[in-house]
This record gives structure tokens, sequence and C-alpha cells, in this order.
């Protein structure tokens, strides 16, 4: 059974349609990329996704139920993360804290000022390991707000992580990086899709990630898609080159 299934998604704001009958499937274990120029419909899509905008029309089913009108947050329990194109963390706070209040929340203490021995000794545990997983142990005790943008990504998408998530939804991960950075969340990204065996779907601009990371790649464009295949296919495709991958390489 796929996971997630999205059947002729559409998006209106008035006269402008940004998400125009889109429909795609994502089987569990997938790496899926979406692609396209500005203004394509990525993030209106995505918002779509994880609940922060309502459809005009069509259907997502995750897990076999439909969520298309299931607000955000009952997402995230029923196991769907993101992430976002500007980082969302807690600039004041160390790295460990923040990965700390991910994992409380996701255990279900909510923040709880009082936790029991075993439960802050099993708190530690889980936090020590997304900061060893994520590579970001060295910093643990640093505020995030002091970090370089690839190290603030990292903690975020491990914050993600630690709820668990069976579908991660990362928001062009690699914004605003330079080469290094954008090889380590790439290496992250393939370290999180091929060791903790999780589904992920991404926007993302740079083709040099998109094309090492991606099993299978949509391309969208003025919010219709415009082919769907593996890196091969789409790379060999003559109207995603006219439209987008062409320009690019050029």
């Amino acid at each position: 059974m796929s996971l997630l299934v999205i059947e002729n998604l559409t998006k209106r704001f008035g006269s402008l349609v940004a998400v125009d009958n889109v429909s795609l499937r994502v089987e569990p274990g997938e790496l899926r990329a979406v692609i396209g120029p500005n203004g394509a419909g990525k993030t209106t899509f995505f918002n779509m996704i994880s609940g922060f905008l309502t459809p005009s029309a069509g259907t997502i089913t995750f897990g076999g139920k439909d969520v298309t009108l299931v607000p955000p947050t009952r997402r995230v329990w029923s196991g769907m993360a993101r992430t976002f194109q500007i980082t969302e963390i807690f600039p004041e706070l160390s790295v460990y804290e923040n990965l700390r209040v991910a994992v409380e929340v996701a255990s279900g203490y909510r923040l709880s000022p009082f936790l029991s021995h075993s439960a802050g000794e099993k708190v530690h545990e889980r936090v020590t390991e997304l900061m060893g997983m994520g590579g970001i142990a060295s910093k643990a005790n640093r505020p995030v707000g002091e970090l370089s943008h690839g190290d603030q990504r990292a903690t975020e998408i491990m914050m993600a992580i630690a709820l668990n998530p069976k579908l991660l939804l990362l928001d062009e991960p690699t914004a605003g990086m330079g080469d290094q950075e954008t090889y380590d969340i790439t290496q992250l990204v393939r370290k999180l899709h091929r060791d903790e065996k999780l589904t992920i779907v991404l926007i993302e601009h740079d083709m040099r990630v998109v094309f090492h990371l991606a099993d299978r790649i949509t391309v969208l464009g003025e919010g219709k898609m415009l082919a769907e295949g593996t890196p091969q296919e789409i790379a060999a495709n003559e109207i995603v080159q006219a439209a987008y991958l062409g320009k690019a390489a050029a």
C-alpha cells in the first residue's frame, strides 16, 4: 500500500490556480523530490500535504486514511513531520535543549517541569542518539542561534526526526548553503533515508542534490505536473529541459 496518495489536488486563490489537478503516489521507503521553477506551486503543494492549507479540490490519503481535512497537529501524531524553508528552531536554546523539547513532546510529556528519573534518562538517551545521528553532538551546549546555517538546519531536521515520523517532508533543506554545508545536509538526508528507512519527500532547487538523492522526481510548472519519473528519465525529458533543467544547466 502506498504511504501517501494524492489525487487531483488543486488550490485556488481567487482566480489564481496555484496547484492544478496534481496526483502522485509515494511508496514506503521512497525518497521523492519535487522540483520546478519559482512560482511552480511547490510550497503550496507541501502546505496542503502537511495541512497548513486546505485544498480547493482533490484528496490526500496518508497511511490508508483520508487526511484531506485533518489539521496539521493530527497529521504529525499520525506520523507526518515537516521542515520549512525558513529554519524553525529556538535560537536562544542550545542544540541539546532544542532536541529535548522535541523528544519530550514526542514522548507525551508535553514539557512537564517534573520528570521521573527513568523518564529523564530515556529523554537524555534519545536526545544523545539524535545528536549523534545528526552530526551535531559536538555543539550540544551551544545556542543554536550562534551556529552555522547548516548546523541549524541539521538541528531542525533532527527535531522532526524526534517525532518518529513515517513520512518526512523537507522544504528546500539546502537553501542558502555553501558547497560544504550542502554536502553535509545531503549526506544527512541520505543517511536518514538509507539507515533509518525513512520515507522522504523534499522540495529542492539544487539539481546536484536532487539527482544525487532522489529515487523518483516530480516536476511542477505553473501549478501543473509536467513530468514524473526516475532521475534518468527526468534528465532526458525534453519538456522538463525546456521548462527548467536545460536553462539551469546552460
